[in-house]
């Protein structure tokens, strides 16, 4: 029996032109990303690609078609954050609010988890309710707020950071 319910999976260089027309109108419409101007289909598989080599790029498929994406990247270059990572999730309009963000994020921290990280954090340009919320609601707590960090449609912006723990601790890495 096949399930019509949607699924996640690892991005593959495929889905870079799924993934690069879901982004773009982050880009060129809102402040949720500082990029100007929108990857291209073959951009957005050199990040896949580069996502997936030490970190992790996974899909939100429904049925066939890529709905939603998220990733983790690296956090800061300085070794002693080798066992950080920062996160994202974007997902094509009319997606918010469905579980498809939590889908995509429960997978994902269980990928990170699995390589050995231990920290994932999360920026938000404020506002962002939505973004705020899911964020919460997967367990990320505020660690602060850079006030006027970016400049973007004619205006200065917030980001709020938060982040998570992704496994326990209590032992050395």
């Amino acid at each position: 029996m096949h399930s019509n319910a949607p699924t996640v999976r690892d991005a593959t260089e495929r889905d870079a032109e799924a993934c690069a027309a879901i982004y773009a109108p982050y880009v060129t419409d809102t402040v949720i990303t500082f990029e100007y101007e929108p990857p291209s289909a073959a951009e957005m598989a050199e990040r896949i690609a580069s996502a997936q080599h030490e970190h992790a790029w996974l899909v939100l498929e429904d049925q066939g078609r890529v709905v939603g994406y998220a990733y983790g990247g690296q956090f800061k270059a300085r070794a002693a954050y080798s066992w950080s990572c920062e996160v994202s999730v974007y997902l094509e309009p009319g997606r918010r609010r469905t579980g498809a963000g939590r889908m995509l994020y429960d997978a994902l921290f269980t990928r990170l988890a699995e390589l050995g990280f231990r920290t994932a954090v999360a920026g938000m340009t404020l506002p962002n309710e939505g973004s705020v919320g899911l964020h919460r609601a997967m367990g990320f707590e505020p660690v602060g707020t850079y006030r006027n960090i970016g400049w973007k449609h004619g205006a200065w912006h917030d980001v709020a950071w938060t982040q998570r723990s992704l496994v326990d601790y209590r032992e050395d890495p």
